[in-house]
């Protein structure tokens, strides 16, 4: 058997050498940690998120004290670097929920992140896995403790007196006792806008006032047909914050464009009146932001919404395709094979948004598999006649009928919901039109056309369920 021959000195001095140089960069890899690829944070009235998107999964640990309201996250593995501490300079004024944050070195490997709160806070945190164009996600979702309540809202809004959300919360008062106690009359509503307080747990509703017994008289038609309330329009601008929707090959990002539809929309159904009854928009965003599919849902539940109307700009992997499309829920299979490839990508959504699955509410995770009823789907296949009809006379449809599809933003069981694709933005002539202002006004219009022929024909109901 023959010995292995010993190195000599010059060889032992290369491997020592490449050795030593071998350990540095291990130690050097174990301080740097994972490389931030970018920070962003998104403030919103819901909530404000900050990502921090990394090479690497972050490691993090979490607590929070509530006097003065902070929030402190320890990032192990890493060492303090300048993209951190962009992160301090990126807090906006006008954020409703934070008000500073500091960076700093905790410790050798840790990493502290403090954010000074405005208010008493729900925060989460969580990680998500690499997904579309997005590396590893250190997500921190700070809600409000005391979430103001938008039919409140809504109200205060008709009386004149928005609510000034920015700087307190609303007890959560029962949306169907507001109403009952504010809206005896369309017409009547107090001069103040002063809210009257929520009815204590257990207690019953505050009921209006007895009438006196009068003799009968015949009741008028529109009388018959009047709701005497307000109506309520839900309008979903899709995707929003880090789901930035379909990009068109000039750039133009789907949730840019569909927000600004949406709020031109608002526009025009908070000046409209059906049969003496004021009409008012919600909308599920109102800025750029995140919103999980299930909570659109709950949400437009939650204001009682007459209607849900989904807005999108659509894509396809080739730039031919073109023309506006309207969608409705399937009971069943979908429509066609291009209507349940879309309905699969839209719903992914929230993969590419960022869902905290692990703390989702009961009930908001339970809107997605709720069963639409039948007269639900039929309501929503007329309202998704009408608008296709409005934009059709305005824009080249890319098919003449109500298409349907298995969206899990349309499962609301009792709210005709349609999904509006205005135009395929992968389109670069429909792409132009998109970003024209006088396009978006337009379609606008033509939404706001279908909207007023569907409530001619379907009065909406006095509102009877609860949430």
């Amino acid at each position: 058997m023959r010995r292995p021959l010993k190195p000599s000195p010059l060889q032992r001095r290369t491997l020592l050498q490449a050795g030593t140089l071998a350990l540095l960069l291990g130690r050097q890899h174990l301080a740097r940690g994972a490389s931030i690829v970018a920070v962003r944070i998104w403030p919103a009235q819901d909530y404000s998120r900050v990502t921090i998107e990394s090479d690497q999964p972050l490691a993090a640990t979490q607590q929070f004290v509530p006097e003065p309201p902070r929030l402190a996250v320890d990032i192990a593995g890493m060492d303090l670097n300048p993209e951190l501490r962009e992160l301090v300079g990126k807090v906006r004024a006008d954020d409703p929920n934070i008000a500073a944050i500091r960076v700093g070195q905790f410790q050798p490997g840790v990493v502290r992140l403090v954010l000074d709160l405005k208010h008493d806070a729900r925060p989460q945190v969580f990680s998500l896995p690499p997904v579309a164009a997005y590396r590893n996600r250190l997500v921190l979702d700070l809600y409000p403790a005391e979430a103001p309540d938008p039919l409140a809202s809504l109200i205060a809004e008709r009386a004149g007196h928005p609510l000034d959300t920015s700087t307190a919360a609303l007890p959560a008062p029962d949306p169907l006792g507001e109403l009952i106690a504010q809206r005896q009359s369309a017409a009547s509503m107090p001069a103040a806008g002063v809210l009257p307080p929520s009815p204590a747990a257990g207690q019953p509703l505050a009921m209006p006032p007895a009438v006196p017994a009068q003799p009968p008289t015949p009741a008028a038609p529109a009388l018959v047909r009047g709701t005497d309330r307000i109506i309520i329009v839900a309008l979903d601008p899709g995707h929003g914050g880090e789901d930035p929707g379909a990009i068109g090959p000039g750039g133009t990002r789907e949730k840019d464009v569909v927000l600004k539809v949406a709020h031109l929309l608002r526009e025009r159904i908070n000046a409209t009146t059906i049969g003496g009854n004021p009409m008012r928009a919600y909308m599920t965003r109102d800025a750029d932001f995140f919103v999980p599919l299930a909570t659109r849902v709950a949400k437009a539940r939650r204001v009682q919404a007459d209607l849900f109307v989904s807005i999108h700009a659509d894509a396809f992997t080739s730039p031919a395709a073109r023309g506006a499309s309207v969608f409705a829920l399937s009971e069943s299979g979908a429509s066609s094979s291009a209507a349940r490839w879309l309905a699969n990508k839209e719903n992914q959504a929230d993969l590419i948004g960022g869902v905290n699955v692990g703390v989702q509410d009961r009930q908001v995770q339970r809107a997605l598999l709720d069963m639409s009823t039948t007269a639900q789907i039929n309501d929503s296949l007329k309202l998704g006649g009408v608008l296709l009809g409005e934009i059709g006379a305005m824009a080249k449809l890319h098919k003449p009928r109500v298409e349907q599809a298995g969206f899990a933003v349309l499962k609301a069981p009792d709210i005709p919901s349609v999904l509006v694709e205005t135009a395929f933005i992968s389109n670069p002539e429909e792409e132009a039109r998109l970003r024209s202002s006088a396009y978006q006004e337009r379609l606008a219009d033509a939404l706001m056309r279908g909207i007023r022929r569907y409530f001619a024909k379907n009065p909406p109901l006095a509102r009877s369920r609860t949430i």
